[in-house]
């Protein structure tokens, strides 16, 4: 029997899941963000020890077929503005000026880019002498990756061939440089250039972990390759992967497992928060369909590449809670797993929501992550106290609930437009999503939450989903029939190489050719059948695309919405501090509970791997599949 392995890497925690055609085994690993293969490793060797027992991580990866990847740790790193230093070399003297075209992208220029832009200038005989001095500059001033931006494309390749012949291959090494033609073909010079300062940003993220974590499989004789899951719900070797097309990829395996969950149980719109240790990634789902757009955006900035429609937010169960002007603060600063939050005990001393949760009784300090680590609880009292209560001069009990309601209505503020716009039913997942889904939602006006039974490691299961796929493109826009054959042999055989070096013969994938009307802005105007020439205004373009696909197999999620209640089996009382004071909870075991088990709230239920809190005025049940659908009781006037 072979197995398949997923791993979402995240900034505070590592999630595995290993399935089956018939089972799904899964745990959690804190991260080690100093060596990502260090955490990538030591949840595979625990999951093996789910599947068959200790010692047996050589057995597990020898009947595994598909290692699939993926890591916020570049949204992570976009969110915190936690990078590399970029520079670019241009022709163009307005270059700066027009990639600030919106409050977004001013933003995210002066973060990542900032005054490091040099302009060419001289005569054409110059660019030798030129390019040297814009290098050496840029590299002065602190630039740690480059891309040359020059409007015309032969030009920026003569540029490289300079860039090539005058500077040694130890330079190249210490200061990658990308070209921003070579990197996409993309006409649209604004969306190309933030392309590919995103893509050298995020990068060096990606680039030390996989370099490592290869060398290892293959020191375990690992002979399938380990592939990269993307944002657009594809996998594809490390070889053939592109750095952007990894942001919020893991937030793209919830969103596939949101689907799901939304198929299974009849609900037609469904908004997905999955609430990690540094972000809190928000995607909806809407008959059945995840929003994705052709060419992109990050942060509001539009790429080149397609991305689904999936919003990180810099607050999660590890983000800094402390007092700013008088007034709390939530994010977008985390403290990672390293420190981690005060409670973990490896030294942090800043205040976070973990430790608000352990001090309100919410975490019991005896079964984190299923009783792996011990939580401080004198510790999380020192960090509250000293970053929160002292500064606003409140007690304890009054700093805590504070807090609570700041990270609440942070969370809601994330998702609060896509209630707006009709969404009635919530998925909550990830670490911290079943702590703070209900409280979050009744802040947005959303009275049903769904958290399911594998939430604690729903975006690695939902990478189960995804296929292998490349898709190859080429402007068509005034060629004749002849030309455009010519291309479409062309993308044929670039689809043929790719495949081939993916691990798959061409024949055996399922191939569709696209005819696409752009506009002048790069947004698109409309999908043509291929026989039909369209008439072009105003600067469009039309564009010919082909994807190809290698389907892998996909778990069946099968679940039902409950069609009675029975009481659910409570293993004792837990005690909760909450506005009126202390106050005693039933604790329920969710492994434990039948279909139809129900009970108000407040309550905890203790999941694998999460805790879900059930406030008062909520009530859950469990569905056949195991999941929690939790509902605010209460009249809509009240709510």
């Amino acid at each position: 029997m072979d197995y398949l392995i997923n791993i979402d890497n995240g900034g505070t925690l590592t999630d595995i899941c290993v399935a089956s055609d018939t089972e799904v085994y899964y745990t959690k690993t804190l991260t080690t963000p100093t060596d990502l293969s260090d955490c990538f490793f030591t949840g595979i060797t625990k999951a093996a020890e789910e599947v068959f027992g200790a010692d047996s991580l050589p057995t597990l990866l020898q009947h595994t077929s598909l290692i699939r990847y993926s890591s916020t740790q570049g949204t992570n790193a976009l969110v915190e503005r936690k990078g590399p230093s970029i520079g670019i070399i241009t022709d163009e003297p307005d270059l700066a000026q027009r990639l600030q075209f919106s409050e977004a992208t001013t933003s995210l220029f002066h973060d990542l880019v900032g005054s490091k832009v040099a302009v060419l200038a001289g005569a054409a005989d110059d660019a030798d002498t030129a390019l040297v001095q814009a290098i050496n500059s840029l590299t002065t001033a602190g630039a740690e990756r480059i891309i040359v931006a020059i409007s015309d494309p032969a030009q920026e390749k003569a540029y490289k061939h300079i860039f090539l012949t005058r500077f040694p291959r130890h330079l190249l090494g210490s200061v990658p440089v990308l070209f921003s033609w070579e990197f996409t073909s993309d006409s649209v010079r604004t969306r190309r250039l933030w392309s590919a300062i995103l893509n050298s940003f995020l990068h060096p993220t990606l680039e030390r972990f996989l370099y490592s974590a290869e060398h290892r499989l293959r020191a375990h004789k690992v002979k399938n390759p380990l592939l990269i899951y993307r944002n657009d719900g594809a996998s594809s070797r490390v070889a053939k992967s592109v750095a952007l097309k990894t942001y919020s990829s893991g937030p793209r395996g919830g969103l596939e497992g949101t689907r799901a969950l939304a198929e299974a149980y009849g609900l037609e719109h469904v908004l997905m928060i999955d609430v990690g240790g540094t972000t809190t990634d928000v995607g909806a789902v809407e008959n059945l369909r995840i929003a994705t757009a052709r060419r992109g955006a990050v942060e509001g900035v539009p790429i080149s590449f397609e991305l689904s429609d999936v919003r990180s937010f810099g607050v999660g169960g590890s983000s800094v809670i402390r007092v700013a002007d008088g007034r709390i603060t939530v994010g977008p600063e985390s403290v990672g797993a390293a420190p981690g939050p005060a409670c973990f005990g490896f030294g942090g001393t800043e205040a976070t929501i973990t430790d608000v949760n352990l001090l309100l009784g919410i975490l019991d300090p005896e079964t984190y992550l299923n009783g792996e680590l011990r939580l401080d609880p004198e510790r999380s009292k020192q960090v509250v106290t000293a970053n929160v209560a002292e500064p606003l001069g409140l007690s304890l009990h009054e700093a805590l609930l504070r807090m609570e309601e700041a990270y609440a209505a942070k969370v809601a503020e994330s998702f609060a437009p896509q209630v707006q716009a009709g969404v009635t039913t919530v998925a909550a997942f990830g670490g911290g999503g079943p702590m703070s889904a209900c409280l979050a939602a009744r802040a947005a006006g959303v009275r049903q939450v769904i958290v399911p039974r594998l939430a604690a490691v729903f975006s690695a299961y939902g990478i189960s989903f995804s296929d292998i796929a490349q898709s190859y493109e080429a402007d068509i826009t005034g060629l004749d029939a002849e030309a455009i054959e010519t291309i479409r042999e062309d993308l044929m055989l670039q689809a043929e190489r790719y495949m081939f070096q993916e691990g798959y013969d061409l024949a055996d994938c399922a191939l569709s050719w696209t005819g696409i009307v752009e506009n002048a802005d790069g947004t698109e105007h409309a999908k043509l059948d291929l026989t039909e020439a369209p008439v072009l205004v105003d600067g469009q373009r039309r564009i010919l695309e082909l994807s190809a696909r290698y389907t892998l197999q996909h778990p069946t999620l099968q679940a039902s919405l409950p069609t009675a209640a029975l009481a659910a089996h409570s293993t004792g009382q837990r005690a909760l501090l909450g506005a009126s004071g202390i106050q005693s909870a039933p604790v329920f075991v969710l492994e434990d509970q039948p279909a139809n088990a129900s009970a108000p709230g407040p309550a905890i239920i203790e999941g694998p791997f999460f805790t879900a809190r059930v406030p008062e005025g909520w009530r859950f049940v469990v569905s056949d599949a195991g999941d929690l659908l939790l509902e605010d009781t209460r009249p809509a006037t009240q709510a």
